[in-house]
């Protein structure tokens, strides 16, 4: 799921990538175009293994690789069709607040439970009434981002998180832009994923004509690519269902 906290005019060209990061966890990568007219945080709800700590996302900074989705298409022959949750309030007794971090161009933030998001930054905040209408997301754990109107297009958000489930990678699909939550959506994703020798599980996707190495940056990709495995590309461009995806 990716939800903002403020209303946008526009979000396109969505890409992720996914990846196994060995001890339970998944390497997640994210990025978009978008157009607001204020401030926002944009929250990204994960399946985190619970109980959850506070320091369980590990934030990577890619904001020296702004290129890295643009390498990673390198690697497919054929070119992709493309086009261009509530926050609870502070009790009287406000609970220590949660640590904010930079990455790169913006600062973030990992919420626990949702009960944590009275310890976020007023900042990071999103309707106390959106989170009765998502009850599935009830032991997530969310990946915070403040992001800035004026620069409608971001350098990767990556990270890596403590998985519920170690025999699936997930994809934060469903989308919430405009405050409401609705059955179908409009879809301009490109996922990307390594899944090793697993193959059958994206037998339908595209397979990369090279190993990773040949198209990627390795040095400036911070460990989140594996050089040696191929990757698989699947495109949603279009009305669909609204959900999240899992591999």
């Amino acid at each position: 799921m990716c939800c903002f906290s403020r209303p946008v005019t526009s979000v396109s060209s969505t890409k992720i990538f996914a990846r196994d990061a060995g001890e339970g966890r998944q390497f997640l990568v994210y990025s978009m175009n978008y157009q607001a007219a204020e401030d926002l945080a944009m929250v990204l709800p994960l399946p985190v293994a619970v109980p959850a700590k506070e320091d369980a996302v590990r934030f990577v900074d890619l904001h020296g690789y702004a290129d890295f989705f643009s390498d990673l298409h390198a690697g497919f022959p054929q070119p992709r069709a493309s086009r261009g949750i509530g926050f609870l309030s502070r009790s009287a007794s406000a609970p220590a607040p949660l640590a904010v971090v930079q990455v790169g161009s913006f600062e973030a933030s990992f919420v626990p439970r949702m009960q944590d998001f009275a310890r976020l930054d007023a900042r990071f905040r999103l309707p106390d009434a959106m989170w009765s209408k998502l009850p599935a997301y009830q032991r997530f754990g969310f990946a915070v981002f403040k992001l800035k109107k004026s620069a409608t297009s971001v350098h990767p958000m990556a990270f890596s998180f403590p998985r519920a489930d170690g025999s699936k990678l997930f994809f934060p699909t469903v989308h919430i832009h405009d405050g409401e939550i609705h059955d179908r959506a409009h879809f301009d994703h490109a996922l990307y994923c390594q899944v090793g020798s697993e193959h059958h599980r994206v037998s339908e996707w595209k397979e990369s004509t090279q190993p990773a190495k040949s198209f990627m940056r390795m040095a400036e990709s911070k460990n989140l690519i594996d050089g040696a495995a191929h990757c698989y590309l699947r495109e949603l461009v279009g009305t669909r269902k609204n959900e999240d995806i899992y591999v």
